[in-house]
């Protein structure tokens, strides 16, 4: 997922996070419901944001469903443009572009 950071705040790219389908994958939409209860803001169509303080919380629900395999690195993967400094809270689940 891209992700980008600003004033102390995570965002994730709209495009990126995944969608909620009524008839979809159980596994999906659990994953999009544990993103949503975490993030600060998470309007429809729009990036979300993600405070510092769950930061540690997002890192861990990104490495519980990469390890589940049921989802891909493209969807629990956090992808910065280069030469961003990752926090190191997100460390374990985030890449360079």
């Amino acid at each position: 997922m891209r992700a980008r950071l600003e004033n102390d705040l995570l965002f994730l790219h709209c495009d990126d996070v995944p969608p909620y389908k009524k008839t979809g994958s159980q596994v999906r939409n659990t994953y999009f419901w544990a993103l949503k209860a975490i993030a600060a803001h998470a309007p429809y169509a729009r990036d979300w944001e993600f405070d510092p303080e769950v930061w540690v919380a997002l890192q861990r629900l990104l490495l519980s469903f990469a390890e589940s395999g049921y989802l891909g690195l493209r969807e629990t993967l956090l992808e910065f443009p280069p030469n961003t400094p990752i926090p190191d809270p997100l460390r374990a689940v985030s890449t360079w572009e």
